[in-house]
């Protein structure tokens, strides 16, 4: 049953052909079986869970339906304040830290009807998109325990792999929805932000980091996606749309004459052969469904002194007044970097992310889409801090890796991981589709296609 997609277990639970009780218990006991290999959730509140099960069940049975999440297990990012339930944000500083109220998409998630079952674990404040900290060590790929599940939702996506929720949420500055998702052969978006709002008291106004869904398929991230976006008041940048639009059918997309760019490189970026190799099929999986697909010459390298000045500019903002001495090398080697910036450094990164904002929106009137790899190398030993080369290219720092990721991110524009295929040596590899600001409906829609045409997502580790 932990294998069911959340769409499906949504109908058992309505028409009481199964109970939130029997459901959670089945997610319960997958949990006890992965989770000492895997180390994908690392707070576990089965009682609490339980007794909202219970609860769940008893609403049903007096004809109370609470929303699309009704009864169904789900698993919140160690980021994401959840009342009552320790959030650590993988940091030793917090590790007994328990907050007195959820953040928004926490709220959300529960006001819909969803059961909380424990947190996912992440990199020390979300640093990176490698899962390992000093409170709970490192998630491992369920698809190979000796290698990395990416971050920093590697805990919500190899707690999706396995089957021990159906549903998870997470958070993305430079690839932290995606490139798990890319690791272990599940679904992520990063919305467009301000899509699903993340209110906070100290950096209201930064685009680059935002919340977001994570699920086996993309018709289940869809129906997270309904949940958790929408306007709030609370945020500056929330978008005045409710989160309603994604009920709408994901067929709705006709492909015939899609103008979609393929970049296998995004400009020249070093790219590992075994991922070139699995992502090379996709631009035909599209044109096969009707879409004209074209490879295009990017260049997107503007985003990479724009993406840098704002993280670190964003990291002494968030962490400059913590202790150094307790934080860990990846947190504060950006700290130390955001003390060096300038205004004039602040003020050129504004010109450069403006001035790609404006070609990629002469961009997104010649194509509708752009596909490109998610993760410029296929899951790393979980052994390694880093991805330290490429194709023989030696990298200069522990962010280098991830540019196929965080230059996307710079566009304000939403991108979806979808599976794309395996490695020689049975390793996950996504593919991610960006669509213009705002876009996110359309680009579920062509992920939806793509996914169907594929069937890649459905291959399970053995586990």
């Amino acid at each position: 049953m932990h294998y069911l997609t959340a769409v499906e277990m949504q109908e058992l639970l309505r028409t009481r052909q199964v109970s939130a009780v029997e459901l959670l218990d089945s997610h319960l006991r997958r949990i006890e079986e992965t989770n000492p290999e895997v180390n994908a959730i690392v707070t576990l509140v089965a009682e609490r869970a339980m007794d909202e099960a219970r609860a769940a069940d008893r609403d049903l049975a007096g004809g109370v339906w609470r929303g699309p999440l009704h009864g169904l297990p789900v698993a919140h990012k160690d980021l994401a304040d959840t009342a009552g339930i320790r959030t650590t944000y993988g940091s030793r500083l917090f590790a007994g830290h328990v907050p007195e109220r959820d953040a928004l998409i926490v709220r959300r998630m529960r006001e819909a009807g969803a059961i909380t079952i424990g947190k996912t674990n992440t990199p020390e404040f979300g640093t990176g998109s490698h899962t390992v900290n000093e409170v709970f060590g490192a998630t491992r790929n369920p698809y190979d325990l000796s290698r990395s599940a990416g971050g920093s939702s590697g805990g919500a996506a190899a707690a999706l792999a396995c089957g021990m929720v159906p549903l998870a949420d997470g958070s993305d500055m430079g690839g932290s929805l995606r490139n798990p998702a890319s690791f272990c052969n599940v679904v992520g978006l990063r919305p467009t932000p301000g899509r699903v709002p993340s209110p906070t008291p100290t950096a209201a106004w930064f685009t680059l980091g935002v919340s977001g869904p994570m699920a086996r398929t993309v018709e289940d991230l869809t129906l997270l996606m309904s949940v958790v976006a929408g306007f709030d008041a609370t945020s500056p940048l929330s978008i005045a749309e409710s989160g309603a639009v994604f009920t709408e059918s994901l067929d709705l997309l006709d492909l015939a004459g899609l103008r979609i760019a393929w970049s296998p490189d995004l400009g020249g970026l070093p790219v590992d052969a075994e991922t070139a190799e699995a992502t090379a099929g996709a631009p035909a999986v599209l044109a096969g469904l009707g879409a004209r697909v074209e490879q295009v010459d990017l260049d997107l390298s503007d985003a990479e002194e724009a993406f840098r000045t704002y993280r670190a500019w964003y990291y002494l903002l968030s962490f400059g007044d913590l202790p150094q001495e307790e934080l860990g090398e990846n947190v504060r080697w950006n700290v130390e970097r955001g003390r060096a910036v300038t205004g004039a450094d602040l003020a050129r990164a504004e010109r450069l992310r403006s001035g790609l904002y404006q070609r990629m929106s002469g961009f997104f009137d010649a194509y509708d889409f752009l596909l490109a790899p998610v993760s410029q190398v296929p899951p790393f030993p979980v052994d390694a801090p880093y991805v330290s080369e490429i194709n023989g290219e030696a990298l200069p720092d522990y962010l280098a890796w991830m540019r196929s990721a965080y230059w996307i991110s710079v566009l304000h524009a939403p991108a979806a991981s979808v599976p794309c295929g395996f490695t020689r040596g049975g390793l996950p590899v996504g593919v991610q589709i960006v669509g213009r600001p705002f876009a996110d409906l359309r680009v579920l829609r062509l992920a939806y296609a793509f996914e169907r045409a594929t069937g890649h997502g459905s291959r399970r580790p053995a586990l």
